[in-house]
């Protein structure tokens, strides 16, 4: 039997399906919570507006907590003694990728809320990536750390192994790379910003097309970013759907992610990281929850509504991600099960 069927059997005769949890309301409630926060003219020219921007995840974050100030709502989610990761995809560049502008935002928030700036890691897979999109100047406004997984490099110790011990084919920057021998290449081991610094991850990720995964979400930033030697995944859309659930169950991993922001400011349909605006949309939102299947299951959709509205070829997205993802209990992948809030900013 698979490991994919075999975790479909073990959770059926659990019944986990009908005690999946929803972080951001109750341990036993069924549904995901997603506020999304829009502010027309939030984007000019494909150029977010910085002030625009600092408004919409004030508001975000105060109506998602419910706090009444926004150090409040900050300090709801961590404390000024956590180590922040914030989780970016930089490799869709300053505008396709992550926007630095809205990384900006989270940043003075955490600032405002007591949390030191050495307290607070911008990071993604390479630091290359980081640079050209513009991270590396966070790092010189705030007095950030701004941190590649590849030049930090990886834990020995902590790792993911598959059940099917897929032997990889390593590449420089892979803990193995280099090595021989009979187990060489078969575990991805998770980077040392996650295993030696970081204690809370917030999640930021764009929304944009991704052909593996249909969305380059949550679960696909974080789990591809976390770890080494993922090309023995990205090319297999089965091996994809198993690993990227099982990468985001490890506790050093997915365990600390305290909230998700997906920037919903522009939504690129096409081209994954090739940035390419004429296939693109201004939304000019932010959306916000605890539940990451949640968010790229509303991200997928969307996409999918652009691709319509354009009239743009569609193609299949690799929704056993996101059902494996459910029964693994990261999240909620039925969009009936959602509940959005919109909050308009004038």
């Amino acid at each position: 039997m698979s490991r994919n069927a075999l975790v479909q059997f073990v959770l059926c005769l659990l019944w986990l399906p009908a005690l999946q949890i929803q972080a951001g309301t109750s341990p036993n409630s069924p549904f995901a919570r997603v506020v999304i926060v829009h502010a027309p003219n939030a984007v000019a020219d494909f150029q977010p507006d910085d002030e625009i921007v600092q408004k919409m995840v004030n508001r975000g974050i105060i109506e998602f907590t419910g706090k009444t100030t926004v150090a409040a709502a900050w300090r709801s989610l961590v404390s000024t003694q956590d180590v922040i990761g914030i989780k970016v995809f930089s490799a869709g560049g300053e505008i396709s990728g992550t926007r630095p502008v809205v990384v900006a935002a989270v940043v003075r928030g955490l600032l405002d809320a007591g949390l030191p700036p050495n307290h607070i890691i911008v990071w993604d897979k390479r630091a290359s990536d980081l640079r050209a999109a513009g991270f590396f100047r966070l790092s010189e406004l705030f007095n950030v750390r701004v941190e590649g997984a590849v030049e930090t490099g990886y834990d020995p110790t902590n790792f993911y192994l598959p059940d099917s011990a897929i032997v990889g084919n390593l590449v420089y920057g892979d803990l193995e790379f280099g090595k021989t021998g009979d187990n060489i290449g078969r575990k991805s081991f998770v980077t040392k910003i996650l295993s030696h610094q970081v204690t809370k991850i917030i999640s930021i990720a764009p929304l944009l097309n991704q052909p593996s995964a249909g969305v380059c979400g949550h679960l696909f930033s974080l789990a591809l970013g976390s770890v080494d030697n993922t090309l023995r995944f990205e090319d297999d859309p089965d091996r994809l759907a198993v690993a990227i659930p099982e990468i985001n169950a490890l506790p050093s991993v997915g365990d600390r992610v305290v909230l998700n922001i997906t920037d919903a400011l522009i939504g690129q349909y096409e081209g994954g990281d090739s940035v390419l605006l004429h296939y693109s949309t201004v939304l000019d939102q932010l959306w916000f929850s605890h539940d990451p299947v949640a968010l790229d299951t509303l991200a997928i959709r969307e996409l999918d509504r652009e691709r319509h509205a354009f009239d743009v070829p569609g193609f299949p997205a690799n929704l056993e991600i996101y059902t494996n993802a459910a029964l693994l209990q990261l999240g909620i992948n039925d969009p009936s099960q959602i509940h959005v809030q919109t909050v308009k900013l004038k």
